[in-house]
């Protein structure tokens, strides 16, 4: 009988948020299907690490934990061009950001990757959605209301260098310490998706929501190559479909999510507006997109431009 297969897949949400819900449903089904053969357990938190992302990025670069989930903009410390995928008012809609993975640059980005000994799956982008400006005593309108508030950002090059452009003074804060940087007054403020304020309890610490959608978010599914690669075919198969699968009800119950949490967080006492985004894009000058081109690439930067028109 061949030996049992196993590793961890780590995440940065909490025990009780959907994204572990989905992950476990995700490689319970693996588990099935290969009669146990493949055993992957699921670590929320990324099982409480020091470091958080990043930490769990350099672990599975090494080959430490064989799968985790991660934004492209912490993905980027390791694989510059995945930043793209959080550039500031690129995306229309969630549909077309899915459509872009599908095509020439989510091929391109996995294609990093590998160079980087990193698996990226396809139909493996799980969503998180667009992401909003959430502040502890008072709204943000326009640009100007940036101006000297500590934004909490994560540690990605490219939100410190967008809030810095809009005015703000950026502060790296990891997902694990949000709460309390927000409870304590260390920020004024953070920028998330409607769904990390839910499943972090955020609406405990903060009051206002400036509804801005200036970056997209999503969870690359991402594997160590090495750990892939030895993979048998027919086992590899059945996590192939079983991303797919649960990847995709993962990104149709996250976008319902975050529509209705516009009511379930104003029950919860948030008061939201619908900041003036234009305010935002002026801000974000050509010299500005140039810099995020010199990041990314001028190849990624002209698969997206390809698929959604010149940018900046």
């Amino acid at each position: 009988m061949p030996a049992a297969i196993t590793g961890r897949q780590f995440h940065n949400q909490p025990e009780k948020s959907h994204t572990h819900g989905f992950l476990v449903d995700l490689w319970d089904e693996v588990r099935r299907e290969t009669d146990g053969r493949m055993n992957i357990t699921v670590h929320a938190q990324n099982a409480g690490i020091e470091g958080s992302d990043p930490a769990a990025l350099r672990m599975l670069v090494d080959g430490e934990v064989q799968f985790i989930v991660l934004m492209g903009g912490i993905l980027g410390q390791v694989v510059p061009a995945t930043e793209i995928q959080g550039l500031p008012f690129a995306f229309t809609s969630h549909a077309q950001v899915h459509a872009v993975d599908d095509g020439p640059l989510g091929a391109y980005l996995r294609r990093e990757m590998q160079a980087k000994g990193i698996h990226g799956f396809a139909h493996g982008l799980m969503e998180n959605g667009f992401r909003h400006i959430v502040m502890r005593d008072r709204p943000i309108r326009t640009v100007d209301d940036l101006a000297g508030v500590r934004m909490r950002v994560p540690d990605g090059g490219m939100f410190v260098d967008t809030f810095r452009a809009l005015g703000a003074e950026p502060v790296v804060v990891n997902i694990r310490e949000l709460y309390d940087a927000l409870a304590t007054g260390r920020v004024d403020g953070q920028e998330n998706p409607l769904s990390v304020c839910e499943v972090n309890r955020l609406y405990e610490v903060c009051r206002y929501v400036s509804m801005t959608s200036h970056m997209w978010s999503g969870f690359n599914l991402i594997g160590n190559l090495a750990f892939v690669r030895a993979l048998p075919p027919e086992v590899l198969a059945v996590v192939e479909r079983a991303v797919k699968t649960h990847v995709g009800r993962q990104l149709a119950w996250t976008d319902r999510f975050n529509r209705d949490l516009e009511k379930g967080l104003a029950d919860r006492g948030m008061i939201f507006n619908v900041a003036d985004a234009s305010t935002f894009r002026r801000a974000l000058s050509a010299d500005f997109y140039r810099r995020m081109k010199d990041r990314v690439g001028s190849t990624a930067w002209g698969l997206l431009e390809e698929a959604v028109g010149p940018l900046g």
